[in-house]
């Protein structure tokens, strides 16, 4: 039926959804890990639990390595996986290393993920540890988000970073959300790098000290895409727009990042 006459029917408002701002419901994580790897093993990562990114196409940020699966680059013993970059040449690059993931094998929505690691050091190395979306929901880098749990530049040797990049805040509009803290040791020691991931915030934390938060502002996925699964990558760049922003020193290789434990905690639902 159409009105003849806005005198005698009122005008229909639109009904436009905003999304709600969550509360925080103070979540807590089970005490026993739903995922992890303490890396009892010898030789390759368990294939059950990781997988590789293979190739040397700079991966988005003119990265200089190719990353491999070989056992010179990625290997496990005496209770570490150790990820170790390389200067050798392969398929047309100068260095070599390996990237790990765990996509499709180990996949969660929320929860409390921690990483205990000794970080490589020098002059153009870029370790990370880090997530990306399993499914990109809701669109291409950086839609879809992402969540740095630990990255270091070697140029700025203690200076550790914890950042969230989504479609509103990310490095390509300078607008990225993070956090960093000087750790002393982080090179010659292990140190436990963590995330607490609920619906209502993003929360990072180094030996247990908290770092970082990146609230969930309920304005949808441009800022908040944190509500569809990740995935772990553990990796060593070299050199790349951050990494190699000061330059490359050749001759600090080969440098090794070493993982003690990865441990994924499920988040208690309320």
């Amino acid at each position: 039926m159409v009105a003849t006459s806005c005198s005698t029917t009122e005008e229909a408002k639109p009904n436009i959804y905003q999304p709600k701002v969550p509360q925080d419901l103070n979540w807590k994580f089970e005490t026993t890990p739903l995922w992890a790897d303490e890396f009892t093993n010898t030789g390759q990562p368990d294939p059950a639990k990781w997988g590789f990114d293979i190739g040397g196409t700079g991966w988005g940020n003119n990265e200089l390595q190719y990353y491999t699966n070989s056992a010179s680059n990625v290997a496990v013993s005496d209770g570490t996986l150790k990820i170790t970059a390389r200067k050798e040449n392969k398929e047309g690059k100068e260095y070599t290393s390996a990237r790990l993931v765990t996509k499709n094998k180990g996949d969660f929505l929320y929860g409390r993920v921690e990483i205990k690691a000794k970080l490589p050091t020098g002059r153009g190395t870029w370790p990370a540890i880090w997530m990306l979306p399993t499914d990109w929901a809701y669109g291409g880098w950086p839609k879809s988000g992402e969540i740095d749990i630990m990255e270091h530049v070697g140029y700025d040797q203690n200076k550790v970073h914890i950042t969230v990049h989504t479609e509103a805040y990310n490095h390509s509009k300078n607008t990225q959300k993070g956090q960093s803290k000087a750790i002393e040791t982080a090179s010659t020691a292990f140190h436990t790098y963590r995330v607490d991931w609920t619906p209502f915030a993003v929360r990072g934390y180094i030996d247990d000290m908290p770092v970082f938060e990146f609230r969930n502002e309920g304005k949808g996925f441009e800022v908040w895409p944190f509500d569809k699964r990740f995935h772990l990558l553990l990796n060593v760049a070299v050199g790349g727009n951050w990494g190699g922003a000061q330059g490359v020193d050749p001759n600090i290789f080969p440098q090794t990042m070493e993982i003690d434990y990865v441990r994924v905690y499920k988040m208690i639902e309320k």
